[in-house]
């Protein structure tokens, strides 16, 4: 019994997060939810794990967030590009993992599409700045040298 603008927005936005102990982040899904005749500009955004950080050599990180406030940051950055960007027409992917995700591994998916290229560029931007910023997920480097080191990350605003 949803309100037909709650139902369309949960038509237009997906926010997951992904426990790789019990299933694995799928590029696909990301691709399949935003494809649409109806947007004329269609992004995937990958974030992976890179070897150096800091002029160490990285192994791998181990994720850890608060699922809730992560989603609920993820809900909140969605509907802040209306306002903010303008950007009323689109359809949002957005995955992120928990858990040990190895070196060059998927650790987060954005998928955007919008009517236009420049709003989907904009718009996926906007979404990584985001969440790099204000969303409570941390992250632990695992070095080559048998080191580890969870990172310093931003702190939250409530």
């Amino acid at each position: 019994n949803r309100n037909y603008s709650t139902y369309w927005r949960w038509l237009m936005l997906h926010a997951k997060i992904i426990d790789v102990s019990k299933e694995k982040i799928e590029t696909k899904n990301a691709e399949e939810f935003i494809a649409s005749s109806n947007y004329g500009a269609s992004l995937v955004f990958y974030g992976t794990v890179r070897d150096i950080n800091d002029n160490q050599k990285v192994k791998g990180i181990t994720y850890d967030v608060h699922e809730e406030l992560v989603i609920k940051s993820f809900n909140e950055i969605y509907d802040e590009a209306d306002k903010k960007l303008k950007i009323v027409k689109k359809s949002v992917f957005i995955e992120h993992v928990k858990g040990h995700v190895g070196l060059g591994e998927i650790s987060i998916i954005i998928a955007v599409a919008c009517p236009h290229r420049a709003e989907a560029y904009t718009l996926s931007r906007y979404i990584i700045e985001e969440i790099k910023k204000r969303s409570p997920i941390w992250k632990k480097e695992h070095y080559e040298n048998k080191d580890s080191e969870w990172l310093k990350g931003n702190p939250i605003n409530f």
